[in-house]
C-alpha cells in the first residue's frame, strides 16, 4: 500500500512532466537578440490610408488646390448664333440648301464650314497679311459650285491684294494679282453676277491717286472669268476695269431676280452703296454716283439681296440697315436700322436658299463691347415691321 506522501509526490512529478510537454510543443521564444525590440509606429494624418476613387482616366486634384483651370465651354445662350469664339469675322457665304455656311477669318485666313450644333471645321487656310484692314475680307463660291467646289476670296498677301480660287485639299492659287496695297483701303471683295461673272471692288490702299488712275487696279471695279481674265464686254478688252473711285470696299452681293448687283464701300468722307447691273459699265469715277449714301459714316460692310429688300452690315454703329429697293434701281419705305446694339460689329452678310440671314461680327480688337463668345456666326429671320429688331 502507498503512503499519502508518496502518491502526492508521485502526482506532482507526473504534473510537472505534463506541462514541461505542453510548453516544449506549443510556444517557442526565439532569443531576443535576433528581433530588436520596436516600439509600435505612429499612424499620423498624412500616412493614414486614403479612400480609393473609380478611375475616370483625370488626374486626382492635389488637396487644397482649388478647382481645376479649366475653360468653359464655348456656348452661347442666344439661340440665334451658329458658331462662337472665332477670330475677327470679315464674310460669309451660305452653301446649297441653306443648312451651313463658309466664314471668313480676316487676321488668321481661315475659311470655316459653320452649322448650327455643328463644331466649326477648318477647310483651308489663306496665307495673309492682316496689317491694317488687310487680311482675308472677302469670300464667294465659284457660278460651278456644285459641280467644282471651288470658292473665291479676296486677300492682302505677302505681294499685294489678289483675287484667289481655292480647291478642296489645294494651296489657294491666285488668279488676279498686281492689285496694290498700302497703310489703308487694303480691303476688297468678290462676287458672282447673276451671269457668272466674277465682280471683284479693290480697296486704293490709301492713294486717291491710284484710284483714278486708268490703269492700277487699285480703287476699282472689276469683271473677270474664273481664270482672271476680263470678262466680255470690258470697255477695253485687254483690262477688267469697269469703274474706279472706290476707297474701302466692304462687299459685292447680287439680287438674282433683278439681275442688280450691289458694292458696298467706305468712301472716306461718306460710306456709299453702289448699284451695278450685268454688262453695264459703271462709268469712269463710279462712287460719284452712287445709289445710297450714309453721311454719318457708320462703316457699312456686308450686304445680302432678297427679293425686295436689301441688307447692309454696318460695323462701326453696331447694327444692320435695311433698304427696299424696286427693280428700278431706286428704293421706297423707310430705311430701318435693327438689331442695334444686340450683336455687336457686324460685318459679312449673306442670304441663305431658304430665306433666312446669316451674318458675322468682328468685335474683337474693334475697340467696342467684347462678348465671351465673341466673335460669333448668327442667323436670323429677315426684318420686318419695327425698326429695333428683327422678326
Amino acid at each position: 500500500m502507498i503512503g499519502p506522501r508518496r502518491c502526492t509526490a508521485r502526482r506532482a512529478g507526473i504534473l510537472l512532466v505534463v506541462l514541461a510537454a505542453l510548453l516544449a510543443g506549443c510556444a517557442q521564444f526565439p532569443d531576443a537578440g535576433q528581433q530588436p525590440w520596436r516600439e509600435r509606429p505612429d499612424l499620423g494624418a498624412e500616412r493614414a490610408p486614403q479612400p480609393q476613387l473609380p478611375e475616370t482616366g483625370e488626374p486626382t486634384p492635389a488637396p487644397n488646390s482649388g478647382p481645376p483651370s479649366v475653360p468653359p465651354p464655348c456656348v452661347d445662350p442666344d439661340p440665334q448664333v451658329v458658331a462662337t469664339c472665332l477670330a475677327p469675322l470679315s464674310a460669309i457665304v451660305t452653301l446649297p440648301g441653306g443648312a451651313a455656311a463658309l466664314v471668313a477669318e480676316r487676321t488668321t485666313g481661315r475659311i470655316l464650314r459653320v452649322a448650327p450644333d455643328e463644331e466649326p471645321e477648318v477647310v483651308a487656310t489663306v496665307p495673309v497679311n492682316a496689317a491694317g484692314d488687310g487680311g482675308l475680307t472677302s469670300i464667294a463660291l465659284s457660278p460651278s459650285y456644285a459641280e467644282d467646289q471651288l470658292v473665291y476670296v479676296y486677300a492682302t498677301t505677302g505681294g499685294g491684294n489678289a483675287v484667289m480660287r481655292v480647291a478642296p485639299g489645294d494651296v489657294p492659287k491666285t488668279v488676279l494679282g498686281g492689285i496694290p496695297s498700302g497703310p489703308s483701303g487694303n480691303s476688297g471683295a468678290v462676287g458672282v453676277e447673276p451671269d457668272g461673272t466674277l465682280l471683284v471692288a479693290t480697296g486704293d490702299g490709301g492713294s486717291r491717286d491710284a484710284a483714278t488712275s486708268p490703269t492700277s487696279l487699285a480703287g476699282k471695279l472689276l469683271r473677270i472669268d474664273p481664270f482672271g481674265r476680263p470678262a466680255r464686254g470690258t470697255p477695253n478688252p485687254t483690262s477688267p476695269i469697269v469703274g474706279s473711285g472706290l476707297h474701302a470696299p466692304g462687299d459685292v452681293c447680287a439680287d438674282q431676280a433683278t439681275g442688280v448687283s450691289w458694292v458696298t464701300d467706305q468712301a472716306g468722307p461718306r460710306d456709299v452703296l453702289l448699284s451695278v447691273r450685268p454688262g453695264e459699265a459703271p462709268g469712269a469715277n463710279a462712287a460719284t454716283s452712287p445709289a445710297w449714301t450714309w453721311p454719318d459714316r457708320p462703316g457699312v460692310a456686308g450686304c445680302a439681296a432678297l427679293p425686295g429688300t436689301l441688307v447692309v452690315g454696318l460695323e462701326g454703329s453696331s447694327a444692320m440697315f435695311v433698304l427696299r429697293p424696286t427693280p428700278q434701281g431706286s428704293f421706297v419705305g423707310t430705311p430701318q436700322s435693327v438689331l442695334a446694339g444686340t450683336y455687336g460689329r457686324i460685318t459679312g452678310t449673306d442670304v441663305a436658299s431658304d430665306g433666312l440671314i446669316w451674318f458675322t461680327t468682328a468685335n474683337k480688337g474693334g475697340g467696342g463691347p467684347v462678348t465671351p463668345t465673341d466673335d460669333r456666326v448668327v442667323r436670323i429671320r429677315p426684318p420686318s415691321g419695327g425698326a429695333s429688331g428683327a422678326d
